[in-house]
């Protein structure tokens, strides 16, 4: 372990901002690695502050498991690895610029129901009926 004093596992939740459980989860996944033991606690250094952030910050972008783990990877690298960040973050963004589109669809027709709701022109309700309604991209499912 590299770095100067060693924390435990709450110390490193409190810096990283990150829940004990999910650090756990973390180094049972590989995500980071798990750190020597002083007796029977884990001992953390301020890499292990670092490299949680990073992770940290990374989901909150929205990126999966793999993607951070790939980041990581890359980070370690050389000159190569930004061009491989940009292509890694490029298809990320489609995949957001995706669900964005997603969510405003779905906000319309949320809106919509609502707003058929308020009206109160139909017998049934409209946010029901939306919801039974079999939509294109539902056909063939199941």
């Amino acid at each position: 372990m590299s770095g100067t004093g060693a924390i435990q596992i709450g110390e490193l939740s409190r810096r990283a901002g990150c829940n004990i459980e999910t650090i756990r989860y973390y180094e049972r996944i590989g995500l980071i690695p798990a750190p020597p033991r002083r007796g029977r606690f884990r001992s953390y250094d301020r890499e292990d502050v670092a490299r949680l952030g990073f992770v940290r910050r990374a989901r909150e972008l929205g990126f999966t498991l793999d993607e951070v783990r790939a980041l990581l990877r890359l980070a370690a690298g050389g000159p190569a690895s930004c061009a491989d960040v940009r292509d890694l973050a490029a298809s990320h963004l489609k995949d957001v610029q995706a669900r964005i589109a997603d969510l405003k669809q779905m906000e319309q027709v949320l809106s919509d129901s609502v707003r058929a709701c308020d009206a109160g022109q139909d017998p049934g309700c409209p946010l029901l009926q939306t919801l039974h309604a079999e939509t294109p991209n539902a056909q063939g499912q199941g």
